[in-house]
């Protein structure tokens, strides 16, 4: 992958610091990660939801964590279970895992449910009021005359 600088645009923006970092570190390969799988889809206007497979693990051997916009998901095996025959062949990964996403402004975690080894995150955008577009009526000029004459 290429990569792309972005030091003409720090000299002519101004708060974008956090937004060029991420794509930088957006560009840089994961060192080869691709466990847990997992899907990331859009469920409504503005729900999200992120699905991981976490056959083998649960409730209490995940933590997510949600802190300054990085969804943090980790799964360590608290105790190996002792079967009571011996292992012949290990198929089923078990291994500990911590996997990061960076999630967008205003977006928040609103719950969590382990369900069949598919650990489902419920993500939403909740913009605030005062960010939302708002509609400004347009006065014709004659209510602007109406108002100033009634003014005096």
């Amino acid at each position: 992958m290429r990569h792309v600088d972005f030091s003409p645009l720090y000299r002519s923006t101004v708060g974008f610091d956090r937004l060029f970092s991420m794509l930088d570190t957006l560009g840089q390969p994961d060192n080869g990660q691709t466990y847990p799988p997992y899907n990331i889809e859009r469920t409504g206007e503005d729900a999200y939801r992120i699905s991981m497979a976490v056959a083998g693990f649960g409730e209490e051997d995940i933590s997510i964590e949600a802190h300054r916009n990085v969804l943090t998901v980790k799964g360590e095996k608290s105790t190996e279970q002792k079967d009571e025959g011996e292992l012949l062949y290990r198929g089923i990964a078990s291994r500990s895992f911590e996997r990061r996403f960076q999630l967008a402004d205003h977006v928040e975690v609103t719950g969590a449910s382990l369900e069949n080894g598919l650990l489902h995150i419920e993500l939403t955008r909740n913009i605030p009021e005062e960010m939302k577009p708002r509609r400004i009526p347009i006065a014709s000029v004659k209510d602007a005359k109406e108002i100033e004459a009634k003014a005096h």
